[in-house]
């Protein structure tokens, strides 16, 4: 079985996303209802981070909950919230001896006013932290992202702060979510299903993109070290030729 020992300390992904997919059908498997999925799913999540901190990953972002999840079942929605508001509680002293400061990316705003509380009281508690960033997507959705800084950019043009003519990547990058983080080098997404699901487009441009047919609860220590080990060993070429990289 792959440890974090097994990693070599060069050539690590700086930024790391995870699309967790899977809890669900890992309850229904089980005979359960897709609540119990959810919460086996919050004790992985504990594991990766603890984990990342331990691999010494910069960055770490994870689609918690997209803009596409409003729609499922209030039920579901009120336990997501709830294991949400629970596990920051819970996970604060934990952030705190990791050195993880937390961060947030989506509208946020849409949240019920309890989860809203809980997440601004912890970043706040976090901010100091220089270890990992640890960003949950919360209410996110890459495309609602991108119609957001297209709005804001474009009226800053209109009210002659920036000109079209000056419109580049960095401006863009500047009015997403993720301005204050570098572009993801490693995606990964459980359960075996082979989409991105509206989750940092912009940002994966040129991910090295992982999936794995396991489902997120069942996501361990060795999954994420195979995972990371094969990120190592590929070829990033970023449109070059490989005789340009040597």
């Amino acid at each position: 079985m792959n440890k974090i020992d097994d990693i070599a300390d060069h050539n690590l992904p700086k930024h790391l996303a995870i699309i967790m997919d899977g809890n669900g059908r890992w309850a229904k498997q089980r005979g359960k209802h897709r609540v119990f999925g959810h919460e086996n799913g919050v004790k992985t999540v504990r594991t990766v981070v603890e984990n990342c901190v331990k691999i010494k990953i910069e960055y770490l972002t994870l689609y918690t909950f997209s803009t596409e999840n409003w729609k499922r079942p209030k039920i579901e929605i009120d336990t997501l919230m709830r294991l949400l508001v629970s596990s920051l509680k819970k996970e604060l002293k934990t952030f705190k001896k990791n050195n993880v400061r937390l961060n947030t990316i989506g509208s946020i705003s849409s949240l019920p006013s309890r989860a809203y509380k809980e997440l601004m009281e912890v970043m706040e508690k976090t901010k100091e932290n220089t270890g990992m960033t640890l960003t949950l997507a919360l209410s996110y959705g890459s495309r609602e992202e991108l119609q957001s800084a297209i709005k804001a950019i474009s009226i800053k043009v209109k009210n002659n702060i920036i000109s079209s003519d000056d419109i580049d990547e960095t401006i863009i990058n500047n009015h997403l979510y993720t301005h204050n983080l570098p572009d993801v080098d490693l995606l990964i997404r459980t359960s075996g299903e082979h989409r991105i699901s509206n989750f940092l487009l912009w940002q994966i441009a040129y991910a090295e993109l992982y999936f794995i047919d396991v489902f997120w609860p069942d996501f361990s220590e060795h999954h994420l070290v195979e995972a990371i080990k094969n990120y190592q060993n590929r070829e990033r070429r970023f449109g070059k030729t490989s005789e340009q990289l040597i």
